[in-house]
């Protein structure tokens, strides 16, 4: 007999079968009951399936605060960064012009996407340190009139950095351009509310802050640009006009749907709302950060970011100056203690990220920090001070 699915909030039982908690910026450390919901099987083109997908349109627009019924909610299959060229590919027109705002890997993505999409775009690079700000964008825009469209990493998870896109929203608009926010890591968490901040579209995943598994990614954006959408996409399947019209007319996908990653990402929104949505997942995340940078300062873990700056999506530490400490070693001695972190994505100093989301709390935290200390007694490293230059070069960027 199949589990039936619940909305009751779950208690942070460990995960199954041995299963190690992944500390990263998803795929993460799943419910469950939204594993159990991939248990059945169903037929992407039946009543019941469609209703599902309907279903999990409507939910995700509810976490907006779309009251007005100005945006619709259009799942893709794939990947986040499919998501991400998809936005792209069909709400910038072939004749527009992206200003790309980036502090990490992932607007540095956004960028490499519009080249291979071959449409004009322009950079601001802020490096791993420090967001972009409202100012600054405000006087790119005013130099370069063909600027049409800015895009941000709401969350810049090879950093941390939360991105202000408030301000950057407020300075967009002011100069009549158009806002796309990638929100991948954060929407779930962090409010992204429609009344609150404006944007035309945003993008985020499946197997993030809602905490389901990977397999697709979802758009929300106004009606009126997925109409002005229309013949804009440089590939079939990243078409979101067309996914939209399909699902409009049929309630269907396009293409062969995850079929599996849906029915599991409808328990997660039930467990995501029965947990008090988008602020009581944010409250939980914020308590695993501070709980566990406060357990790595004492061992003397120094993060990449001053305070103002920290997420609680994932936090990046410097890697200690201790000649015996080893990364790879240092990750495989945590992964057998039962915790996956990852590895750091900067160009300038050696790093390595923990995650603060996941089906996990603080009491889990805590055992994060025991495993770190216990990993160090290992390696023989007394100290996890970073190296005096990367103390000095975060305060040099950050002044």
């Amino acid at each position: 007999m199949r589990a039936e699915a619940t909305d009751k909030v779950e208690g942070f039982e460990p995960p199954a079968l041995g299963e190690p908690y992944l500390l990263t910026p998803g795929p993460l450390t799943t419910a469950s009951s939204v594993k159990q919901a991939m248990l059945r099987d169903w037929g992407s083109w039946d009543g019941d399936f469609r209703a599902m997908t309907g279903d999990l349109r409507n939910r995700l627009l509810a976490l907006t605060g779309d009251k007005k019924g100005e945006f619709d909610c259009v799942p893709i299959q794939g990947s986040g960064t499919f998501a991400v060229e998809a936005m792209l590919g069909s709400f910038v027109p072939r004749d527009g012009k992206v200003l790309v705002l980036a502090n990490g890997a992932y607007g540095l993505r956004a960028a490499q996407t519009m080249q291979y999409l071959g449409r004009a775009h322009t950079l601001i690079d802020k490096g791993d340190y420090l967001p972009p700000r409202g100012a600054e964008v405000a006087a790119a825009l005013d130099a370069d009139p063909a600027i049409t469209h800015v895009i941000v990493i709401h969350c810049e998870t090879s950093s941390g950095i939360l991105n202000p896109v408030g301000e950057i929203s407020e300075a967009v608009y002011a100069k009549g351009r158009k806002l796309l926010i990638d929100s991948m890591s954060a929407f779930g968490a962090i409010p992204l509310d429609v009344n609150e901040i404006r944007y035309e579209v945003m993008v985020s995943s499946a197997n993030k802050c809602i905490e389901g598994v990977p397999g697709f990614g979802f758009v929300i954006a106004r009606k009126s640009e997925l109409e002005a959408a229309k013949g804009r996409s440089h590939s079939l399947s990243l078409d979101i006009h067309a996914q939209w019209a399909a699902m409009e007319k049929t309630g269907q996908w396009r293409f062969t749907p995850p079929t599996h990653v849906v029915a599991a990402f409808l328990q997660a929104l039930k467990l995501h709302e029965a947990e008090g949505g988008v602020a009581g997942r944010g409250a939980r995340y914020a308590k695993n950060r501070d709980v566990m940078v406060a357990g790595m300062r004492e061992l003397g873990f120094e993060t990449l970011l001053s305070e103002q700056w920290l997420s609680p999506i994932i936090v990046t530490f410097f890697c200690p100056a201790h000649e015996k400490f080893s990364f790879p070693r240092f990750y495989d001695l945590m992964k057998g203690k039962g915790f996956i972190i990852y590895p750091g994505k900067l160009t300038v100093v050696e790093s390595f990220r923990v995650g603060c989301i996941g089906h996990m709390d603080e009491h889990v935290m805590r055992r994060v920090v025991e495993a770190a200390a216990a990993s160090l007694n290992e390696m023989g490293v007394d100290t996890a001070a970073p190296p005096a230059t990367a103390i000095a070069e975060r305060a040099k960027l950050a002044a």
